[in-house]
């Protein structure tokens, strides 16, 4: 069925000089939530994986320009009930987008120059650290699978810690490891996840429970002593 809507759409989008390092940024910031790309970095797993669709069309010898046309396609006319919203990105960034998963899509290898370093998530090089019993972990802002921070310290004791969500999608905040599991409640933007436990001295993995979120990355340890 891909192959032949790759027919139909080939031609999709000409004009536009694509900037694929926009595009690879905003797809991992936008879309790397849901859906799997190899060369992106991402995991989604509630989206389908754009390796493994675009996989036979590839191989029979589809281009990216093809496939940008039905990623292109997918984004302006999202089929009904999906969870995936009605232009997630728009206009040029759209084509950019779809521009960038056509060059990325099933080809092996790994993104060069610019484009290697292109939608990388920057993390704090520094630990959150709790204070008071209070520790706050953010979510990454740019919606990207990460959180601010990927470690983080606190004193053995009842610690209280805190997730502000200004990211585009849910998440929340969740502690495992040493008889540990709590799930905190999930917070769209604007939204706080906030858990308490007794932490005795050891090392905690914090990360966030949506489906494919901690696979996708947003994990980080927590030592506590």
């Amino acid at each position: 069925m891909v192959v032949a809507v790759l027919v139909l759409v080939a031609g999709c989008g000409r004009g536009h000089k694509a900037d694929l390092v926009n595009g690879k940024t905003l797809f991992v910031q936008k879309c790397g939530s849901c859906h799997t790309l190899a060369r992106a970095g991402t995991k989604g797993i509630q989206g389908p994986n754009l390796d493994a669709a675009f996989q036979e069309a590839r191989a029979q010898g589809f281009g990216s320009s093809g496939i940008k046309g039905v990623v292109l396609n997918q984004i302006s006319h999202v089929r009904k009930n999906s969870i995936m919203p009605l232009n997630l990105v728009k206009g040029d960034d759209a084509r950019d987008v779809a521009a960038y998963v056509g060059f990325a899509a099933a080809k092996p290898g790994k993104d060069s120059g610019d484009l290697a370093t292109a939608g990388q998530t920057q993390v704090s090089s520094k630990p959150a650290v709790e204070k008071n019993g209070a520790l706050t972990i953010p979510a990454n802002p740019t919606g990207a699978l990460a959180f601010q921070y990927n470690k983080a310290n606190a004193t053995p004791g009842k610690v209280t810690i805190s997730m502000p969500n200004q990211a585009p999608i849910t998440h929340d905040i969740s502690i495992k490891g040493n008889g540990v599991n709590v799930q905190g409640p999930r917070v769209g933007k604007g939204g706080t996840s906030k858990i308490s436990v007794n932490l005795k001295p050891g090392t905690y993995t914090f990360y966030c429970s949506v489906p494919g979120h901690e696979a996708g990355g947003m994990k980080g340890t927590l030592t506590v002593k």
